[in-house]
This record gives C-alpha cells, sequence and structure tokens, in this order.
C-alpha cells in the first residue's frame, strides 16, 4: 500500500494532549484535575460483520439516553462487556523511565535538550541519546544537567545526525547514579505533545501503565494506559485471563514515514521479551477457542515476530523491526485494542492490516466526526474477530 492511503484530516483540537479527566475549578481559581484512565471512549470493530459500535444500547439494542435525553457513547470500561471467561490480554509491562532531560552546554549556557535512548555500559556510565538543537554539540563538550549538583556529561562520540553517545562524570554506586539521573528527567511525552505544553508531575504517572514492571521504554505502550487498577479487577471476577511480554517501546512509532512505497520504510528495532509463562497462557486459551486480545500496537508487532508456524507463540528474546501493514493476516491474536493515532502513522497501518483496510478508515471518519480524541492520551478502539 501507499502512504497517501493513510491520510485525513485531523483537526488539530481532537488531539489529547493529556488524558481523561474531570476538572474542579477552586475557589482561588486554580484547577484540580482527577484523571480517569479508564473513562476515554471506546469504539468496537466487528471485521467479520463489518460493524462498528460507538453507542451505549441495552438488550433491546437500543440506544441507552443519559437523563438529559443524549445519547450515550461507550467507555473503556465496556470492554469487560465483549469478553468472557478464559478470554486472555496480552499485556506489554514495558516500565518507561524519565527520558528527557535539559541540560547546559558549558561556557555557552545553551540550553540542550538530551533524550535519552538506552544505557550502554553501566561500569562506564556510558548512554545513546539524542540532542537538541544537534548542531551546537560537539565531541568533547560538556554538558551540566544540575546547577546545584555534580551531573556533568561528555560528549564522546557522534552516532548520527542527532545521535551522541554521553560518558556521565559521576562516582557513585550505579543504583545512586540512576536515581539521581532519573530525578532530573521528565516524562517522555512526544513531541506533538511537548510542543504543545510542558511535561509536568502528573505525566509522571499518566505516562505509565499501571502494570508496568520491566525497564527500558522511551515512551508508554499507550493504549495500556486506559487500564485502571478496577477495570483489572472487574476482569478477573469475569475470568479473563492475563498475560505479560515486554517490548522495550522505542521512538521509532512517532518518526515520519518519508517513502510513498511502505515495503521500503524500515522501523527501528525495539528490545523484545516473551517467556515461557506467558506462551503457556497465550497458546492455552487460543487452543480453547478463546479470544486473545492483543492490548496495543508493540504487542501486536511482538506476538507476530514470535509466533510459530503452528500459530502459536514461541518463547523469544530478542530484538524486532516488524513493521506491519496491510495486506497482511495477523496469525497469532484474534483480538486487539488500540489507540486512534495520527495520519500516516505506523500504528494506524499496524491497525488496519488487522481490522481491514477500509473498515478502520471507516471507524476512523466516524471518529472525527464525532469529537474522538487522538494520539497517546487519546481514544480506544476495539477490534474482534465476529
Amino acid at each position: 500500500m501507499k502512504l497517501s492511503q493513510f491520510k485525513f484530516k485531523l483537526p488539530e483540537e481532537q488531539v489529547a494532549l493529556e488524558p481523561t479527566h474531570r476538572a474542579f475549578q477552586n475557589e482561588d481559581g486554580t484547577v484540580d484535575k482527577i484523571y480517569r484512565r479508564d473513562e476515554c471512549k471506546l469504539m468496537v470493530i466487528h471485521r467479520k460483520s463489518q460493524k462498528i459500535e460507538c453507542l451505549k444500547q441495552d438488550a433491546d439494542g437500543k440506544d441507552i439516553l443519559d437523563k438529559n435525553g443524549n445519547k450515550q457513547y461507550l467507555t473503556f470500561r465496556d470492554i469487560v462487556d465483549y469478553f468472557d471467561e478464559g478470554d486472555i490480554f496480552i499485556f506489554n509491562d514495558t516500565k518507561v523511565f524519565p527520558a528527557r532531560l535539559y541540560g547546559t552546554k558549558e561556557k555557552t549556557d545553551a540550553k540542550i535538550e538530551v533524550f535519552l535512548l538506552r544505557e550502554l555500559n553501566e561500569e562506564l556510565r556510558l548512554w545513546d541519546v539524542l540532542v537538541e538543537p544537534a548542531r551546537k554539540i560537539r565531541i568533547g563538550n560538556k554538558l551540566f544537567f544540575d546547577q546545584n549538583g555534580p551531573m556533568v556529561a561528555e560528549v564522546i562520540d557522534n552516532t548520527t545526525s542527532r545521535g551522541r553517545t554521553l560518558r556521565f562524570l559521576y562516582d557513585c554506586k550505579h543504583e545512586d547514579f540512576k536515581r539521581e539521573l532519573f530525578a532530573l528527567g521528565e516524562a517522555p511525552l512526544p513531541k506533538y505533545i511537548i510542543d504543545r505544553r510542558p511535561a509536568t508531575e502528573d505525566d509522571i504517572e499518566n505516562f505509565q501503565t499501571i502494570y508496568a514492571k520491566n525497564e527500558g521504554a522511551v515512551t508508554a505502550p499507550a493504549t495500556g494506559l486506559h487500564f485502571s487498577r478496577e477495570l483489572l479487577k472487574k476482569m478477573e471476577i469475569r475470568g479473563i485471563d492475563f498475560s505479560y511480554i515486554t517490548v522495550h517501546c522505542g521512538l521509532g512509532n512517532f518518526e515520519a514515514i518519508e517513502v510513498e512505497d511502505l515495503t521500503k520504510h524500515k522501523m527501528n528495532s525495539e528490545q523484545m521479551h516473551i517467556g515461557a509463562e506467558a506462551c503457556q497462557q497465550v497458546n492455552t486459551a487460543k487452543a480453547a477457542g478463546k479470544r486473545v486480545c492483543a492490548v496495543g500496537v508493540s504487542t501486536v508487532r511482538a506476538t507476530e515476530t514470535a509466533v510459530g508456524t503452528d500459530g502459536f507463540l514461541k518463547e523469544y528474546e530478542g530484538w524486532t523491526n516488524k513493521f506491519i501493514f496491510p495486506p497482511y493476516d495477523v496469525n497469532m491474536v484474534n483480538s486487539m485494542v488500540t489507540n486512534f493515532y495520527h495520519p500516516e502513522s505506523t500504528m494506524l497501518m499496524t491497525t488496519a492490516a488487522f481490522g481491514g483496510y477500509e473498515l478502520v478508515m471507516e471507524a476512523y471518519d466516524m471518529a472525527v466526526k464525532n469529537g474522538y480524541m487522538f494520539g497517546c492520551y487519546g481514544d480506544a478502539l476495539l477490534i474482534l474477530d465476529d
């Protein structure tokens, strides 16, 4: 397929800059916000029947109205009603670290953004990073990150046009160094959010799934952000099972595709791990004919990387740069939940590969017309194989 086939007009006001929340104004004029992970809108695609749902209905199929007589949209909490005992959700339990830091260049005091990608050498304190503006940062430069502390880094290599290798000059135990380094960072929100508002303390919690465990992601597995503890408990009571894999989500998902022919686009690699326990849980459910639901595009990419020729999940330790776009037959899962994403994004393309290009684009058109929110903090789309 071609890149231009995934272009659509997304109104600026429908790009979510923060999670679903309720705001309360105090007497002094300040505003408090209560964030509700599971109260975003939910749209449901039934890919075999070609049906798209977005409104709440009663047992007779009639729209449920609120006290003002308005139709009610499905919310993410309603996802539990589409699954039964023995069905299984596959979650990505990667943990986001506060990857975006701001420092100053020695002598000039120029403000420099440093985006941590991954630690290269624990003993030497070497990190692979991106810097902005890159033209100001050369080998040998030193960057200062805390005016009142000892956090200093030296540029020791150029890796790409924006990429650098930094050596942090910090002499202490590694766990102390990491704690101090991360204390200086902020939640690594996508640039489309950062360009419109600064990151806040709330984002440290909001941009992390409640089941995050294995540190290594520089962006959140966004669909997982909608799951609250209360929702997981409801799912557990219903008898829905959970399995966990790890995919350290990188920035490649947000890089613009620069070729019209999608077969020529190369995804950045992401580190992933699928263990024996997850394989056993998922394969048991699949063999029993249950719903196997991937939570997020990262999970779909990972399970398609590790699926065997028999259609069952295999243990995997390594990296994946799998790029899924139509036409593609997803072999592992039979349902998925994802967010609504930007035009021409790789996440939209993977969603269209699973749900069917025409049906997914119809759902996206409905989402735009009905005020759904897009992006990492946006609304959700569930695709079922029925």
